[in-house]
């Protein structure tokens, strides 16, 4: 046995065969060809690897530690990892993570490890009843981990079983997520991505061996053979679950409303203990409100039809966070300048900064910044508006989660979608593209067309003059040192025979 801490053979990841490279097994010729979502592609099938080993013997980029939301899980593999990193992994988990959330991923150093970093991830526990809640937790932990990958420009990855017994997902299920995700990720974004190592053990490496073809077929029979084994149910295009009789990607209806009838409720995340099983599953991963139950089948009584009650519902929500917009003491978060009205554009609309910077999902308290922005920001998008966001220098704890910003939007007022003129992101990372596109396609695909990305501040003098642009200065600065001055060719500074 390997004393506590060593590392007894190293494997080079780039060096294990692909699965390209694994002979498939031979299948009767079919009689008709039919089109497959998930065709033959060398390409792909030489990215990946299925491999029985210890992942703290594997030299990649990154791999994947499968943890809770206090990154001290004491499973097997996240000791292990935690072992060979030493201490430092630790302190820099309770020091600068200190939380991480279902569906979530961080990343950190390795330490001690062969890989030069460690992506962070919770699985989220499982319960039958909200199959469809852990389903889309889960994809998310894959997804935020090749997400990392691509952001961070490596090359090579090596994922564990992130699902676990322990938390009751079933392995077959999950196997299916889990590869689904990979092959839909690097059709779209695997230009950069040259390994992704399927770590699996046991039974895991049978069930693997079972389902990798499926999703990565490696000649067209295996192809044609698979066609008819995969699961109903093969998520949208990036491999989201997606409940397909009803075109959404989970139930409007998996439990109780996270809106009351008395008040707002909080937006915050549960524990992982609850995430699943609490009656506000709905804030996380991918719900939807449904509103006051009682409510709505008084209003079905009254005639209206299901739209306006839901349209009713969402004033109603809306109106409270607006209410306690304008009755709270936000002094601390308007000190931040984080969200504010800062001049108008050339025709005369606001114009609304965002600083993601100054933005912590670690600190700063979705509850209080949501009644905040409603509180400012209602007067201001009652009619033509422009949003700019800056990313500048923004990491990943700068970026609110997914959930949070569909809970948002879908509690909103219809006037912000109907007279947003613009939303611009000022040096977007490939973290927000990526989150955008996705958000646009297909949560919001009324606003996509209103998305401008920016490379630089100067750009958008085109639409707002400099003057009415109250632009951080450590903005200007990362500006000037990336793009230098006077860059953009169609604008220059006005002078005085300009006035």
């Amino acid at each position: 046995m390997d004393p506590l801490g060593a590392i007894s053979q190293l494997v080079e990841g780039h060096s294990l065969p692909t699965w390209h490279d694994l002979i498939p097994p031979t299948y009767q010729e079919p009689s008709t060809i039919r089109d497959s979502k998930f065709p033959v592609r060398q390409d792909l099938n030489e990215k990946v690897s299925l491999w029985d080993g210890d992942i703290t013997n594997l030299r990649v980029d990154t791999i994947v530690n499968p943890t809770n939301e206090t990154l001290d899980d004491k499973n097997p593999i996240s000791s292990r990892i935690h072992n060979i990193a030493g201490p430092e992994l630790m302190e820099i988990c309770k020091k600068e993570l200190k939380v991480c959330r279902t569906g979530e991923a961080k990343f950190t150093e390795g330490f001690g490890l062969p890989a030069r970093y460690v992506i962070h991830t919770v699985g989220p526990r499982y319960n039958v009843k909200y199959q469809t809640a852990a389903d889309s937790a889960l994809y998310f932990c894959y997804r935020n981990s090749m997400l990392i990958v691509r952001e961070n420009k490596l090359a090579s990855i090596g994922f564990p079983i992130v699902y676990s017994p322990k938390r009751g997902f079933p392995p077959e299920p999950g196997a299916h997520l889990a590869i689904r995700t990979v092959r839909r990720f690097l059709e779209h974004f695997g230009d950069t991505v040259d390994r992704v190592v399927f770590v699996v053990t046991g039974a895991n490496d049978e069930i693997y061996r079972k389902v990798m073809p499926l999703y990565f077929p490696r000649n067209e029979s295996e192809e044609q053979f698979c066609i008819g084994e995969l699961p109903q149910n093969i998520g949208n295009e990036m491999g989201e679950p997606v409940i397909e009789e009803r075109g959404i990607r989970i139930s409007d209806k998996p439990i109780k409303t996270i809106v009351s009838s008395a008040g707002v409720n909080s937006i915050r995340d549960t524990d992982d203990e609850n995430i699943i099983e609490s009656e506000h599953v709905g804030r996380h991963a991918f719900t939807h409100m449904t509103g006051d139950q009682d409510v709505i089948s008084h209003e079905r009584l009254q005639g209206k039809s299901l739209e306006e009650m839901r349209m009713y519902e969402q004033q109603k929500v809306y109106a409270r966070w607006v209410k306690r917009g304008r009755s709270q003491d936000f002094s601390d978060l308007k000190k931040l300048r984080m969200i504010y009205h800062c001049g108008h554009d050339i025709i005369g609309r606001p114009v609304i900064l965002i600083i993601g910077k100054r933005f912590s999902d670690s600190t700063i308290d979705s509850d209080r910044l949501v009644g905040y922005a409603c509180g400012i920001l209602d007067r201001l998008v009652n009619q033509e508006y422009s949003l700019v966001f800056f990313d500048t220098m923004c990491l990943a704890e700068n970026h609110p989660s997914s959930s949070f910003i569909k809970y948002v939007y879908g509690m909103l007022d219809n006037k912000y979608e109907k007279n947003l003129k613009c939303l611009y992101v000022v040096h977007p990372t490939f973290r927000t593209k990526f989150m955008t596109w996705w958000f646009t396609t297909f949560t919001a695909p009324e606003v996509k067309h209103k998305v401008r990305f920016l490379t630089g501040v100067e750009f958008l003098y085109d639409s707002v003059s400099p003057e009415q642009l109250d632009i951080p200065q450590f903005i200007m600065d990362c500006d000037n040192k990336v793009n230098g001055t006077n860059y953009h060719t169609g604008w220059k500074p006005q002078t005085n025979t300009d006035l």
